[in-house]
């Protein structure tokens, strides 16, 4: 819609002309319209995220990173932009505060947790680029070798295989682990 009403600025200011159709209180002045644009774009990168996940299923291990790139465009590129009208810069910094009220829910979330450490692409070294503290990060993968634990237990109390946990624990290396999670 902001797109739309800056480029037909022209037409928008010849109807709201006060002399011709009477609708002048409805004009914007130059200041607003510079706040328009502004405001056009700095929501870019929402727009952008929009139209990225309305393409396919979203799922915690896309929407993750793109609230951290998100929040990152509002913080380095938006909120410390001196260019930008005071009234911008608070709205998206009250925008990045709600923004980081839903994401800081994640952080009680076993399952964000067990998500990212187990996808191929992030593992444990989105955390470490993230800049998490090493204990949440040995917490989470701490998390990801209980939930594998409990599940080998079920999974092999429910079965008539005569494998045992212990059996199951051999197979399973340090190393072998590790390399699932870094």
């Amino acid at each position: 819609m902001l797109n739309f009403a800056l480029e037909y600025r022209k037409a928008i200011d010849a109807i709201t002309d006060k002399r011709k159709l009477g609708l002048g209180e409805y004009a914007l002045e130059d200041e607003e319209w510079m706040l328009a644009k502004q405001l056009r774009d700095v929501l870019k990168i929402l727009k952008d995220a929009t139209l990225y996940f309305s393409r396919g299923t979203p799922n915690l291990t896309m929407v993750i990173p793109a609230m951290d790139h998100i929040d990152n465009v509002f913080t380095n590129c938006t909120i410390k932009n001196e260019n930008l009208d005071p009234a911008i810069r608070s709205a998206l910094g009250l925008a990045k505060r709600t923004l980081n009220h839903y994401y800081s829910c994640t952080d009680s979330s076993v399952v964000y947790r067990i998500a990212m450490v187990l996808h191929p692409r992030h593992k444990l070294s989105y955390f470490k680029a993230a800049g998490w503290q090493d204990d949440w990060i040995h917490t989470a993968e701490q998390l990801v070798r209980d939930e594998f634990k409990r599940y080998a237990s079920h999974s092999l109390a429910t079965t008539n295989n005569a494998t045992t946990v212990a059996e199951v624990n051999e197979v399973r290396t340090e190393s072998n682990f590790y390399c699932y999670c870094s």
